[in-house]
């Protein structure tokens, strides 16, 4: 028996809605033992289902099961938000008073409404690409950038914030998402983009362009400049940076910086030890030509900050952050214009890399051959 392509892992990921229901209705979820083991139970029950559905016919991807597990979790994620927002009720209580109380914060409720709208549906993507024998690699290392840098910074915001003295057994059952993306990030890797194939002599003419000749180019290089400023700023600021300029800044545009969940805090950090350096890179990429990971990497850095940015400038607005900590009604444009070019810039780097490629192509004997075919 086989899941009818693509539906089934949509079908399959939508029992969450009556198993969170049916488990939240037992009386013995009280205990955060208990509610951990009925955690690892649903997972591995859902993997044998998929096992024995695909046995007649398996996926040529391991990672399509993989995606299906992860999708069926997103929904869980998405019960999540509505139930905390107060849209239903009677699903996920139990989890939420003895599991993982922590994602009652804000951060911990945007990234449950993140995984449950763009991660589920980038995990549906690539099901159905993965169906369908199509390539899903671009899709892929997007959803691999957002889902690291989701769990870089909410793990040990977990640890090192105020809720650090509430860590339940629950809590690792986030270990799949720190360990699987890696083993899924090299299988992603490996596969090609899904680029037509450039003649040499388009690659070679692209290369002798100047930076003068690439309008857009310079405008990249220039947010990049500008973001390395503003993940430095910000980093400093997470480090507690005694000047004027960053007490003013942190009181009257980002007071969540100093919220004590330390989310924020951490998000600052992994920016500025993790994006940063490939900020700098990425100006080097744009100015040399044939650097061909550039097509690679930038989508994981155009996933990571778009995830990042949802979950902070959601946070510094959402209502259960704070007043105190929430941005102030007098910069609320300055604050949003500012961050929302942070999450936009990357979007378009990895859209400019993906769309106009040949300027980051290196020059192989087979280019040179598809050249004088084309000729």
């Amino acid at each position: 028996m086989r899941l009818p392509e693509p539906m089934g892992p949509l079908l399959l990921s939508l029992t969450a809605i009556p198993v969170s229901y049916v488990v939240n209705s037992m009386s013995t979820m009280s205990d955060p033992i208990s509610i951990a083991g009925i955690g690892i139970l649903v997972l591995l029950g859902l993997l044998v289902l998929l096992v024995i559905f695909m046995q007649g016919d398996p996926p040529s991807d391991p990672l399509f099961y993989v995606f299906a597990i992860f999708s069926f979790t997103s929904v869980i994620d998405l019960i999540i938000w509505l139930e905390e927002d107060g849209y239903i009720s009677g699903f996920m209580e139990f989890y939420m008073k003895e599991g993982e109380p922590y994602l009652r914060t804000s951060h911990g409720i945007l990234i449950c409404l993140w995984d449950g709208t763009v991660h589920y549906l980038l995990y549906l993507i690539m099901l159905a690409a993965i169906a369908q024998g199509k390539n899903y690699k671009a899709v892929g290392q997007f959803w691999l950038g957002s889902l690291i840098m989701s769990m870089l910074v909410f793990l040990p915001g977990n640890v090192v914030g105020k809720y650090g003295t509430e860590i339940r057994p629950a809590f690792f059952l986030n270990a799949p998402y720190l360990m699987l993306p890696f083993w899924a990030g090299m299988r992603i890797f490996r596969e090609k983009h899904s680029l037509a194939k450039t003649p040499a002599e388009k690659v070679e003419m692209a290369h002798r362009e100047g930076i003068l000749q690439r309008p857009l180019d310079i405008a990249l290089i220039l947010f990049l400049l500008a973001a390395i400023v503003f993940t430095v700023f910000r980093g400093m600021l997470a480090l507690d940076c005694p000047s004027d300029s960053c007490f003013t800044y942190i009181y009257q545009y980002e007071p969540y910086l100093r919220d004590p969940v330390a989310y924020p805090k951490v998000q600052m950090l992994v920016s500025m030890f993790y994006l940063l350096p490939f900020q700098c890179l990425a100006i080097y990429g744009l100015l040399t030509p044939g650097c061909s990971w550039m097509l690679d990497w930038t989508l994981i850095y155009a996933g990571a900050i778009a995830q990042a940015q949802f979950a902070h400038i959601g946070s510094s607005l959402y209502h259960r952050t704070p007043y105190t900590y929430r941005v102030p009604h007098d910069s609320w444009w300055v604050f949003m214009i500012s961050n929302v070019l942070y999450a936009l810039g990357p979007q378009l780097l990895a859209y400019r890399c993906l769309r106009n490629p040949k300027y980051f192509l290196q020059r192989t004997s087979q280019s040179a051959e598809d050249g004088k075919k084309q000729d």
